[in-house]
This record gives C-alpha cells, sequence and structure tokens, in this order.
C-alpha cells in the first residue's frame, strides 16, 4: 500500500514557477515509477512527467523545457514548474505504479494522492 500526498500547488501569473511535492509513505521497500498527472475542467486527465526507479523521466511534449521532475532518497516526488502559462491550470496529481513500465499512462497507475490545484493566471 502506498500513501501519497501532495503539496505546493496555488496561484501564480504566467511566466511564474511554482513546486509541486509528493510525500509517498510505505510500508515496503519496493520500487515504484512515480509520476504527475493533471486534470482540467471538462478536460480527461493526461499524463505531465513520470520518473522511473532508475532516474529516467519521460515528459508530455506540452511541458518539456518547462517542469522538472525529480525524486529524493526519502521516494519522495517533486515537479518543479517554470515558465508556467494559463494552460497548465489544473488539479495536479501524484502518482505511483508498482507494474512494469513507466509511461505518462494513467490507466498503469495504482495509487493517487488527492491532488493539489495550480492556477495560472494572465
Amino acid at each position: 500500500q502506498v500513501h501519497l500526498v501532495e503539496s505546493g500547488g496555488g496561484s501564480v501569473q504566467a511566466g511564474g514557477s511554482l513546486r509541486l511535492s509528493c510525500a509517498v509513505s510505505t510500508r515496503t521497500s519496493s520500487s515504484y515509477c512515480m509520476g504527475w498527472f493533471r486534470q482540467a475542467p471538462e478536460k480527461e486527465r493526461e499524463g505531465v512527467a513520470v520518473i522511473d526507479f532508475d532516474g529516467s523521466m519521460k515528459y508530455a511534449d506540452s511541458v518539456k523545457g518547462r517542469f522538472t521532475i525529480s525524486k529524493d532518497n526519502a521516494k519522495n516526488v517533486y515537479l518543479e514548474m517554470n515558465n508556467l502559462k494559463p494552460e497548465d491550470t489544473a488539479m495536479y496529481y501524484c502518482a505511483a505504479d508498482a507494474g512494469w513500465g513507466c509511461e505518462l499512462v494513467d490507466n498503469d497507475f495504482d495509487y493517487w494522492g488527492q491532488g493539489t490545484q495550480v492556477t495560472v493566471s494572465s
């Protein structure tokens, strides 16, 4: 079982930055693929970035060069978001995938946090 708690969301103007954090609690020593997803009102949830147990990362094209995913030794996960745009406005979710592979596919992920809201104004 994995418990995820996101923090760091807020309201910023376009061009600003935010850093999201995901506190990961687990009783196992298993390694997980960790990801950030987002969902804007009336839109489908989309993958933003993932980081595998070996540190390899993948990003959605819309955030490449602006967002950076990272993790620490305690398995917590972060999303550094720079040059934010109004279209980045969404609820952001942290997720963990206990299976094989590490892709920007939400159905692959087994555990989800409750989300943190990011609002970017123009």
